[in-house]
């Protein structure tokens, strides 16, 4: 089902289409029954482009994990029917290794069916991978060498991510830009549908890397393929490294708490099953999807605006939460109250013709019950109201400049160092640094507690911006003109962004309000503290294309424009709800559809940035064979 998805002014359903229409242009290019060998980390991205059922209709008979070893079908059953074997993998060179091994130990098994090998990337073919092929001689096994282009999975009506896991790494540390070649070409295909977009704004290094590589390629390819009418009105690119601050903090809406607290991953969260009643015989279709972990112990929902009350409950304050599924229960108590009164035929009918979507929405009901109470039991505990505390003050500037207590007793208890870092993190960009003496300490403290191979993480942070001596001091006037820190907020019925943290503005919203406001220039003091270069790039549409924008039905004298906000480095749920909350109000003439390279929150985004000297668990497949290699 793809209704959730055409839900906004632009219909991201188009895109869905097109990747599964690409994806099954690959599998038909695949004769006969197919085996289809994932990539682990694509499993979950590809099952929101296509169903299980899809890839049965298209002779998919058979699904493994990528993994060394003999590829399991030369013995199982129906192995004689499978005709191709298809790789669809990530343009890695470790997955190099294993799949070479695969095919090597499968030929070595021996069969007599011939079978014929074909290797697609996600999203795009890499030299350097079909040389290793070469080098480790399975190349030539292959009869298709390709490419299949899913730069941007639609999470929902106005969310696209690429789900690049280490894109922040990758782009700010180590300084591979594949990430943001990736995200040029996913804006110029976004463009050949939807439109060019007529103005471009930026903030960041990385916004101007691919700021430049889009105005190259529409140099290159010209303008015939850009002839749609533009359903954007501009776009901005903001790096990551414009906000260090936001996505440390505990996110506090109903979904910003699910993804603290759970795995939430390609718009599906996995929960500990026992609150959950048994699932009934014969699942639906959507439960049946590739994202589906049969093995897993876990309970997966997905978390699209399918589920009416998801969508009415997933940006809300989590102390909002309890009071919005009390009256959906009232109102539901009430829809079966009428059947009391139902005295005629005609009335029964219409209780009748009722009934499906009550149930739908009673068992939705007790879903997210369910979840609020597993989350409840954790906001409620000391632990956690001790932790907001502290980044309270931290945000507000208190007692930044000192040694925090709270973290030396989290040291000393050796508590998750996820933990710990956030804080120390949060003190520092708050500070605009630490003190000498006092970074020295937590760095003491962290390498005795946590060992010694912790102070490559500590390196990485500082190579990151996330821990460094302080400087000069520039966030206070920052917080200040950006009004971060808002003293009363109504949580149960917000006037203010601020509402996503109980009491802080994301200071990268805040930046978007400003520019579809006043304008950047109106806080040029504020734009020259943040680290890169500003951008604003005006593109000529092409011969014969107008800009037509629709108008509200409030008030047709108002256009209502929409602008694609595309976070480099990857972006929060909190992040996202408060823009979904601007594009509501009435005084705002924009809807924004969020673009990012990567949904995070602060434990995984610095889990992405930590170094380790363990095999990173989404490839130990592939690490076997480099155990000591750095991640």
């Amino acid at each position: 089902m793809t209704s959730h998805l055409n839900g906004s002014r632009v219909n991201v359903a188009l895109w869905r289409n097109k990747a599964r229409s690409d994806l099954l242009k690959c599998l038909r290019d695949c004769p006969g029954s197919k085996a289809l060998v994932w990539d682990n980390q694509l499993t979950g991205p590809v099952g929101l482009i296509a169903e299980y059922s899809l890839l049965k209709e298209n002779e998919v008979d058979r699904m493994f994990p990528l993994s060394p070893g003999r590829l399991p079908l030369a013995a199982g059953a129906g192995a004689s029917a499978i005709q191709s074997i298809v790789f669809l993998v990530r343009p890695k060179l470790e997955l190099m290794d294993v799949i070479a091994e695969c095919i090597k130990r499968t030929e070595e098994a021996g069969s007599r069916f011939n079978k014929e090998y074909n290797i697609y990337f996600v999203p795009m073919k890499s030299t350097l991978c079909c040389q290793k092929l070469k080098e480790l001689q399975v190349y030539g096994y292959f009869k298709n060498v390709s490419e299949y282009c899913l730069e941007l999975l639609p999470l929902d009506s106005d969310l696209l991510s690429m789900e690049s896991q280490l894109s922040f790494k990758e782009c700010y540390l180590l300084k591979d830009f594949t990430t943001l070649h990736y995200a040029a070409r996913a804006l110029m295909k976004l463009q050949s549908m939807y439109g060019i977009i007529p103005k471009i704004h930026g903030k960041g290094e990385c916004a101007k890397m691919v700021a430049e590589m889009i105005t190259r390629m529409r140099r290159e390819v010209g303008d015939e393929q850009f002839r749609s009418e533009p359903s954007f009105d501009s776009i901005l690119l903001l790096d990551r490294t414009c906000d260090l601050l936001t996505p440390l903090p505990t996110q506090l809406t109903y979904e910003g708490l699910m993804d603290e607290f759970f795995e939430v991953e390609n718009a599906t969260g996995k929960f500990p099953p026992e609150k959950f009643s048994k699932a009934k015989e014969g699942e639906s279709e959507q439960s049946r999807d590739l994202s589906t972990d049969k093995k897993s112990d876990s309970k997966k929902i997905p978390l699209n605006s399918s589920d009416e009350m998801f969508a009415v409950l997933r940006d809300k304050n989590f102390n909002a939460v309890g009071p919005e599924l009390s009256k959906k229960a009232k109102t539901l108590s009430a829809i079966y109250d009428e059947r009391k009164d139902a005295r005629t035929v005609r009335a029964m009918k219409q209780f009748v013709s009722k009934l499906p979507h009550i149930q739908l929405e009673k068992s939705q009901l007790a879903t997210h019950t369910s979840i609020a109470e597993l989350i409840k039991e954790r906001t409620d505990t000391d632990t956690f109201m001790d932790s907001l505390q502290i980044q309270q003050e931290f945000m507000n500037g208190i007692d930044t400049d000192k040694i925090n207590s709270d973290i030396e007793d989290l040291i000393a208890k050796k508590e998750p160092l996820i933990k710990v870092l956030r804080l120390m993190c949060m003190q520092s960009v708050t500070n605009d640094g630490l003190k000498p003496k006092i970074f020295d300490y937590y760095r003491r403290e962290i390498i005795q507690t946590y060992g010694y191979d912790k102070i490559l993480t500590i390196s990485n942070l500082e190579r990151a911006g996330l821990l460094k001596l302080q400087t000069s001091r520039g966030f206070p006037s920052i917080r200040k003109t950006l009004n971060l820190m808002v003293g009363e907020v109504n949580e149960l019925s917000p006037q203010d962004i601020s509402y996503v943290f109980s009491g802080y503005a994301p200071l990268s919203v805040r930046l978007v309000q400003t520019l579809i406001g006043p304008g950047w220039r109106s806080i040029q003091e504020v734009m020259r503290l943040l680290p890169g270069p500003m951008i604003e790039i005006d593109q000529q549409l092409p011969d014969g294309v107008e800009l037509r924008r629709p108008h509200t039905q409030e008030n047709q004298d108002e256009p209502t424009r929409v602008c694609l906000v595309f976070f480099l480095g990857g972006v929060t749920f909190a992040e996202i709800a408060a823009l979904r909350f601007l594009s509501q109000q009435e005084t705002n003439p924009y809807e924004f559809i969020i673009a990012t390279t990567k949904m995070l929150n602060g434990s995984k985004w610095l889990q992405s940035i930590m170094e380790t000297l363990l095999p990173d668990a989404d490839d130990r497949g592939a690490a076997t064979a480099q155990a000591s290699r750095l991640r």
